[in-house]
């Protein structure tokens, strides 16, 4: 294959992943409509009224830097993510903001890109949730940084593009998941008298929960299908 179709070839893998992406915002409950995110493959490389185009009409490669975006929390995702009100905190601010999303084409992902995205998205644009999509793996110790954030003020995520390539909340056999809020979370645990720690778990790293963006002590249901029952619930606590 020449080198403009293997362009186009990565273009067309980049045009899945931005879809995914943006899936993925609407699935966590932020502001975008249907029509922002089926795009086909022409207009989104080729751009339109208000949109550029995302692939290089000379070359055929995908332009990662036009494909920057932010989104902003619905009313019910605020709602879901604002601790109830108490003593120790009588005005709770939702955990959550806007989020930027940003790809990243350089080979190798070391401390210094993944510090420059923090201070882009934390710093300047004032963001609450920052997400780089990269085609290298971050390492171990670029990692860290993202870890060092307190969860109730910032939070920055780092995927893969092949972990995007294919909206895996899709496929048939992943059973629906959905965040319970604080106040769903308590009437569980009161209805089956259970601590959270007795619940089953899931990893902050399972692929479902990663893409739903769970955060250490959240619960998540799960619908399954049942040949019996139709569909049945379970509870999972994330770690």
């Amino acid at each position: 294959m020449d080198d403009h179709g293997e362009a186009n070839r990565e273009a067309v893998r980049l045009w899945r992943v931005w879809k995914t992406a943006r899936q993925m915002c609407q699935d966590r409950g932020y502001e975008i409509l249907d029509e922002e995110i089926n795009v086909s493959f022409q207009d989104w490389a080729q751009g339109g009224p208000g949109r550029p185009a995302y692939v290089d009409p000379s070359t055929g490669a995908p332009l990662r830097d036009l494909m920057t975006f932010s989104l902003n929390p619905t009313l019910a995702m605020e709602q879901k993510l604002t601790e109830p009100k108490s003593a120790r905190n009588p005005n709770p601010k939702p955990a959550c903001g806007q989020v930027v999303v940003m790809f990243n084409g350089e080979p190798n992902l070391g401390v210094k890109p993944i510090k420059n995205f923090i201070q882009e998205v934390v710093n300047k644009r004032g963001a609450f949730t920052g997400i780089l999509i990269t085609a290298a793996p971050p390492t171990p110790t670029s990692m860290k940084l993202t870890q060092a954030l307190d969860p109730k003020e910032n939070v920055v995520e780092i995927f893969q593009e092949s972990e995007l390539v294919v909206n895996i909340t899709l496929h048939e056999l992943v059973p629906k998941h959905i965040l319970l809020s604080y106040e769903e979370k308590a009437e569980l645990l009161k209805r089956y008298r259970l601590k959270e720690s007795q619940l089953p778990r899931i990893q902050k790293t399972d692929p479902v929960a990663k893409y739903l963006g769970l955060r250490r002590g959240q619960v998540v249901k799960i619908i399954r299908k049942s040949e019996t029952a139709g569909r049945y619930a379970s509870y999972r606590w994330c770690i």
